[in-house]
C-alpha cells in the first residue's frame, strides 16, 4: 500500500487544478445561497425582476392575430385524416383562447363602468350629506350667535313657540281648552318654569 501523498487528492479537489469543481444536487437553500451571492458580486449592477404572470394582463392584442384566408378548411372528422385532427384542434384552441381574451376585455370594461358609476353615485351621496349636515350646522351656530346676542333672531322665537306648546299642552290635560287658568297638578319628573 502507498502511502497518501499529492497523487491521492482528487483532480476536483486539488486547488493546483484548472479544471471546475464538479455541481452537485442543489438543494432550494443552496440554489438561494447561490443566487443571493451572485447578486452581491456587483452591487451597482441593475437587478432586472421577472414580471408578473402573463396570462392575466393578456388582451387580443398580445394574441396573433387570426389567418385571413384558411386555404383549407376542415373539422374535426369531415374527410380528414388522422394527421389533420392536431391541425384542427390547434386552430381550435388558438380560436377559443382569442375569444376568451375578447370577452375577458369586454367583462373587465364593464365592471369598470360599474365601479366608475357606483363610486360617483357615493360620491354624490356623500357631498349631499355633507352639504345637509354645513346647513344644519350654520343653522345652529346662527341660532347660538343669536342667543349669546341677547335673544334677538330666530332663537328668541323658537323659544316662544315651544313656551306656546308647553301651555296648549297643559291646558289640553287640564281640560280647560285655555279659558281660564286652573291651578295645574304638575307631573313628577317635570318641571315648567314661567315668567
Amino acid at each position: 500500500m502507498s502511502e497518501p501523498g499529492p497523487d491521492s487528492i482528487p483532480t476536483s479537489a486539488d486547488p493546483r487544478s484548472q479544471r471546475p469543481t464538479k455541481r452537485r444536487a442543489i438543494t432550494p437553500h443552496g440554489e438561494q445561497a447561490t443566487q443571493i451571492d451572485n447578486l452581491f458580486r456587483d452591487p451597482n449592477k441593475d437587478i432586472r425582476l421577472p414580471s408578473g404572470s402573463g396570462s392575466l394582463t393578456r388582451t387580443s392584442s398580445h394574441l396573433p392575430a387570426p389567418p385571413e384566408i384558411v386555404a383549407n378548411v376542415q373539422g374535426s372528422s369531415a374527410g380528414a385524416g388522422s394527421g389533420e385532427f392536431h391541425v384542427y384542434k390547434a386552430s381550435r384552441r388558438r380560436e377559443y383562447e382569442r375569444l376568451r381574451v375578447m370577452q375577458e376585455e369586454v367583462d373587465r370594461e364593464k365592471g369598470e363602468s360599474e365601479w366608475a358609476r357606483n363610486m360617483e353615485e357615493t360620491r354624490r351621496k356623500d357631498e349631499e350629506k355633507t352639504e345637509k349636515n354645513r346647513k344644519r350646522r350654520e343653522k345652529r351656530n346662527k341660532a347660538k350667535a343669536g342667543k349669546k346676542k341677547g335673544g334677538s333672531g330666530d332663537s328668541g322665537k323658537g323659544e316662544e313657540d315651544g313656551m306656546d306648546f308647553m301651555k296648549d299642552m297643559r291646558d289640553a290635560t287640564n281640560g280647560s281648552g285655555g279659558a281660564e287658568a286652573e291651578p295645574s297638578v304638575e307631573t313628577p319628573g317635570v318641571i315648567i318654569h314661567e315668567d
